[in-house]
């Protein structure tokens, strides 16, 4: 009976201490990367004419949504504005001097070299169209709310 009464004993302390080192056990939250865009271009790095707003696209060619990306700025080029595209295997030297660690990487820059709007990832064309639009006139309206201040009709 003894020996049951010393296995029990044994047993509630294994699991008290069990219990304990459970519970602060501290489980460490994901992280969440973040991204770096840079804020200032050398207008050296990028050439603008006319007004001299420049749209700075960073690509790497194994990129399928860089190519998409592309595709749409190329379409904004104009006497007005500028568009380059830094591919990573071509222009690593730049992807290394501003940082770029995640691509596509658009930016759309002021005759000075100063990012005024920026873009990760896939983009739609008419989300990009307007940036640069609001950019290169800030007294354009904003419409509030994206696609979801506009009603749609969609079957499922």
């Amino acid at each position: 009976m003894s020996s049951a009464f010393v296995a029990i004993g044994v047993f509630v302390v294994v699991a008290a201490i069990a219990l304990v080192a459970r519970r602060r056990q501290v489980v460490d939250v994901p992280t969440q990367k973040s991204w770096t865009v840079p804020q200032q271009l050398d207008p050296a790095d990028f050439p603008a004419r006319g007004e001299g707003w420049s749209v700075v696209v960073f690509t790497s060619s194994s990129c399928h949504v860089c190519a998409d990306v592309t595709a749409k700025a190329v379409v904004l080029a104009s006497p007005e504005l500028t568009v380059t595209e830094v591919e990573y295997s071509a222009r690593r030297d730049l992807h290394t001097k501003y940082g770029i660690d995640a691509v596509p990487t658009l930016l759309v820059a002021d005759r000075d070299g100063v990012v005024r709007h920026h873009s990760l990832g896939p983009v739609t064309a008419t989300d990009l169209w307007a940036a640069v639009a609001r950019v290169r006139d800030p007294d354009l309206p904003v419409v509030e709310g994206g696609c979801a201040a506009h009603e749609h009709d969609v079957d499922h």
